[in-house]
């Protein structure tokens, strides 16, 4: 392939009946954006469509139910078990069709692991089970208490209708103008379920063996090649390794390939875990960049069809090498292209550094969408669901923004702000942009979040925004511009207590300041991260304080902490608090190599600092106003707390002002991303502060301020 630097990565290839442009492949993520019936909307489609236009050469859609009566993975999934659903189906598959993309979509029955109905949940087993870290997981109400998800066994009969089920769908597929049709036998869904020697507790014909626990997913194929003929193409996404005692390991799985490749499937989409252990599941940001690679090049060598690796594929330059090393026939993005659907141009084109890489923070796409039951979003891709930033228009009138605070919120504001043409000055107290996110650099397995804050550096540079650093810009400063926003984040809360001036107790902010002067953007007046001694007490629950455990944690340190929480970090998306917790306990997520904490830390809930002593000595008192006492070598503070001070008093002098970030609410990254994504956007003629303090513009026709 010419002028690409990535030749293997632009190689075409045959799947089944069909070719495919390229080696890459949009591997099924359910993006939970369908309309309440299943059926197709304009979100789901715009989604896929600019994945197509991006230059991804198979586009498999995520997790379409057969069964909408029995089992949704999510609220809002794509269903494909109505006639009348098809025409919404055949729009879908045109719009990547007509950018030169292959499509299919998955069918997913979640069985046990339903977001919807919540009870009367079918599986191949009576059980209970306990997946928070599933979007099917058990809803348990403020006043209530988890007691597990009841699941009882299908009968034959029920099982049958359902392989039917499956092959009408493939049909209703085929007739809608799809390339192919992915089974989704992975993660603990219900094929999963039946193939799996572990949740498979049935002695008919449907368990025991491994012939009959395959016998499932054997007859659904059968039953789509009679509905829909030989020629049309059938793909199974299937864990390789399950990584729970018990469940299945790689051999089983090389063998699994083999049956299927010998029962007419024209591709295996290599992936890995089961929700009772959601890490290597989802993989969250710990894992490093093809993790999963070894499973797929160990199947590839046993059959001849495709074989398509995923889990976290993140960068061109390692795609090519495991496709240059025969390692996988196909590189499977999911989360990456919800953060950047053009990874594929970019990479031909060489130009990586303009691929805003997926930081496997799972919030967007899972922790505050479907696990509650929304749409899908992406925490550094405000364009995922909300098309008003797909093509952004030039703003009819252009206005000089101060953007104060140069954090992933404000350098969003000012990204956003100059593309539609106004002129921003970013002011930045320290010495570089990035804001909280740069905490993350000192803390082991933390630094994709580096890749974001670099990403959004190097527009604001592409961009010409002006950057003042160094500055705290007062009031005089900002009058000249017509919006001021500030960006400031929040500040370390420091409690009025005996001795919380003390040497001995430093802020999350000071132990967790980056030193490398490898980065190029690293100031030479930054000063020195804060050297803690070897038992640490950290008071607070915040992004802060589990950074800051969870650094010291790894360097050997002695770590209590101390919350006022029933446990410790609550807010946390469950699939990386899984892992976190486990390296607490001094072990590691399952998948995960390389060191372990040598001392486990402690957790004490319902519990406040008293009073810090000189000595070390920390004075603590729980929910029932007992006291006890630690010795320690340092104290750290966890705690953040907005401070609107500033922003009153530039509201007092009428400067147009508002807040986002943490400044605004104490939140997580999407929070601030988002709130300067969407300020960015709303500035533009007739622009004002409404009655609630927010900045608004384009007002209707007729309405006069």
């Amino acid at each position: 392939m010419k002028n690409t630097p990535y030749p293997n990565l632009f190689e075409p290839i045959r799947i089944g009946n069909f070719d495919v442009q390229n080696r890459i492949c949009h591997v099924p993520t359910d993006i939970c954006s369908a309309n309440a019936d299943g059926s197709i909307n304009d979100r789901v489609i715009t989604y896929h469509e600019e994945i197509a236009k991006g230059g991804c050469g198979f586009i498999i859609c995520g997790a379409a139910t057969p069964d909408k009566a029995t089992g949704r993975p999510t609220v809002c999934c794509i269903a494909v078990d109505e006639d009348p659903l098809i025409p919404g189906l055949a729009s879908l598959a045109e719009a990547m069709h007509r950018h030169g993309a292959k499509c299919a979509v998955q069918v997913q029955h979640p069985g046990r692991q339903a977001a919807w109905p919540r009870k009367n949940l079918i599986s191949a087993t009576d059980m209970v089970v306990d997946i928070p870290g599933s979007a099917g997981h058990e809803v348990i109400y403020a006043e209530g208490a988890a007691k597990g998800k009841a699941i009882r066994s299908m009968n034959v009969e029920e099982i049958y209708d359902l392989i039917e089920k499956f092959g009408e769908a493939g049909w209703r597929l085929q007739q809608a103008g799809f390339d192919s049709v992915e089974l989704h036998g992975a993660h603990g869904y219900m094929i999963a379920q039946f193939m799996s020697e572990y949740v498979n507790r049935r002695n008919d014909r449907f368990g025991g063996s491994f012939i009959n626990r395959m016998r499932f997913v054997l007859e659904i194929i059968n039953r789509i090649k009679l509905k829909c003929g030989k020629d049309f193409p059938i793909g199974i996404r299937y864990s390789a390794e399950e990584w729970l005692e018990g469940t299945r390991k790689l051999e089983e799985s090389v063998k699994i390939a083999r049956l299927m490749e010998e029962s007419g499937i024209a591709y295996l989409d290599i992936s890995a875990g089961i929700f009772e252990v959601p890490g290597p599941t989802m993989d969250p940001m710990y894992y490093p960049e093809g993790w999963n690679t070894y499973t797929a090049e160990e199947i590839k060598k046993h059959v001849k069809i495709p074989v398509i690796t995923s889990h976290t594929l993140r960068d061109p330059d390692y795609c090519e090498k495991i496709l240059a090393e025969g390692k996988t026939d196909m590189v499977g993005l999911s989360r990456q292209m919800i953060a950047d659907p053009y990874w594929g141009n970019k990479a031909k084109a060489g130009k990586k550094e303009e691929i805003r890489k997926c930081i496997s923070c799972l919030v967007g796409c899972w922790q505050e969408s479907l696990m509650i039951k929304r749409h899908m979003r992406c925490a550094i891709n405000p364009a995922v669901g909300d098309e008003r930033f797909i093509n952004i228009a030039p703003a009819e009138k252009k206005f000089e923004v101060a953007v104060v605070g140069g954090g992933p919120g404000g350098m969003e504001t000012a990204r956003i702000a100059t593309l539609r043409g106004h002129s921003v000055t970013i002011f930045e107290k320290t010495g570089e942009l990035g804001g909280a996110i740069l905490c993350c650099c000192t803390v082991h397995g933390k630094n994709k979040m580096r890749w974001y804050a670099d990403w959004q550096r190097r527009q604001i540079k592409k961009l010409n925004a002006e950057v003042r650093c160094n500055i705290e810009p007062a009031a005089s400063d900002l009058k000249g511009f017509d919006a001021v926003i500030l960006a400031t984040g929040a500040k370390v809360a420091r409690p009025d207590i005996p001795g919380i001036d003390l040497p001995l107790v430093v802020s999350f902010e000071d132990v967790l300041r980056c030193k490398s002067k490898n980065c190029e953007y690293y100031p030479e007046d930054k000063g020195v991260p804060a050297v803690t001694g070897d038992t640490v007490l950290v008071w607070g629950d915040h992004f802060g304080a589990a950074d800051t455990i969870e650094k010291l944690g790894y360097e050997g340190k002695k770590v209590y902490v101390v919350t006022e929480n029933m446990e410790f970090a609550e807010w946390m998306e469950p699939c990386h608090k899984d892992v976190m917790v486990k390296r607490f306990a001094q072990s590691n997520g399952e998948g995960l190599k390389g060191k372990t904490f040598a001392k486990p830390v402690t957790v004490i809930p319902n519990t406040s600092v008293f009073e810090i002593k000189k000595d070390g000595e920390v004075v603590i008192v729980d929910s029932s106003f007992k006291r006890s006492t630690l010795k320690v070598d340092n104290v750290v503070l966890g705690w953040v707390e907005p401070d609107h001070s500033f922003y009153k008093s530039l509201l007092e002098q009428g400067v147009k002002v508002t807040m986002i970030g943490d400044l605004k609410k104490v939140r997580n990254l999407r929070g601030a991303v988002t709130d300067g994504a969407n300020i960015g956007l709303a500035l533009d003629k007739e622009l004002m502060l409404n009655a609630n303090n927010g900045l608004i513009a384009n007002l209707p026709t007729g309405i006069e301020l």
